[in-house]
Parts: C-alpha cells; sequence; structure tokens
C-alpha cells in the first residue's frame, strides 16, 4: 500500500495537534536555573545536542552532528519539542516524554543534500540533584528535497545545563 504525500502530511499534522492539545501541568525540572544546556548525541546521527527550554515544558533542541550511514555527510537538525512529565513517576528526578517537529539538513559527500521533516519522540530523565538531562530519542525523517522518501535517526544523549 502506497500513501499519498497529502495523507502522511496531514496524518503528522492531526498527530501533532492531537499532543499539542492534550493537558500538561508545568513542572520545573532539575537543570539548575538556566535554561540552556549542551551535551552529545551519540546513534544516527552523532555530534553536538544543544537545548533551550522556552517554558518548563516546551524547548528547541538541535544536533550538529556527523552521519556515517552511507556515505558520510553533515547532519543538522532543529526540532520543537513538548514534554510530558506526569506521564512517568520516578522516586528522584524526573523522567518524561517528549514529541515534536522540527527540520533536518544533510549536507552529503558526493551526492544531493537533503532536507526533510523529522518528528522526534523521545524519553528523558533529569537527575535531582545535577543540571544533568540523559536521553534517548528516535525520529522518522520525511525527506522532501531533492526527492521524497522516508528514513530514520536516533541516538541517546546527555546534556548539562548552565
Amino acid at each position: 500500500m502506497k500513501l499519498s504525500f497529502h495523507t502522511i502530511t496531514l496524518s503528522a499534522i492531526l498527530f501533532m495537534l492531537v499532543f499539542m492539545a492534550a493537558p500538561q501541568q508545568a513542572e520545573a525540572q532539575n537543570r539548575g536555573n538556566n535554561n540552556f544546556g549542551i551535551g552529545v548525541i551519540l546513534g544516527e546521527p552523532t555530534g553536538l545536542s544543544p537545548k533551550i527550554w522556552t517554558s518548563n515544558t516546551s524547548a528547541f533542541a538541535a544536533g550538529l552532528a556527523w552521519s556515517f550511514s552511507g556515505s558520510n555527510h553533515l547532519h543538522l537538525h532543529v526540532d520543537y519539542q513538548l514534554h510530558n512529565f506526569n506521564f512517568i513517576t520516578v522516586e528522584k528526578g524526573n523522567m518524561g516524554i517528549y514529541y515534536g517537529i522540527g527540520t533536518r539538513f544533510q549536507i552529503r559527500e558526493n551526492s544531493d543534500d537533503k532536507i526533510g521533516i523529522r518528528f522526534p519522540l523521545g524519553l528523558n530523565y533529569f537527575f535531582a540533584n545535577d543540571p544533568v538531562e540523559l536521553f534517548i530519542e528516535v525520529a522518522p525523517i520525511l525527506d522532501l528535497m531533492p526527492g521524497t522518501d522516508f528514513s530514520a535517526n536516533g541516538g541517546f544523549g546527555i546534556r548539562y545545563y548552565f
């Protein structure tokens, strides 16, 4: 069964609207007094991973990384993420799920560059007494240029908040 581009796009938009409309209680994470963190992500791709919080439940996360799948290429992405810290309870620290939408650019060696839309879904944990975040995520990708294609990224990482 082959889905049309319009069907996939409409499904993705509806999916995001449902999750954004879900009630979320604001709860501060243990990232110190600062909203900016930087760390590394290991997986596909592997590199630097900064994040800036815009509220207690929303943030922009980015990646400046090197992708080793196929031919080597530079990977850049920026995601808008929504977090829910009420879904999973832990004794110490805070654990949440996040989901979002973003864009991905690949500057490829010996082939056409790619531009696509990412849909990150992840799990993160903030330590109780340290401004440190651990995370694991998977991000399905709909490439739009130079052609339409599906792929995915995934990895785990750590960030320190300043």
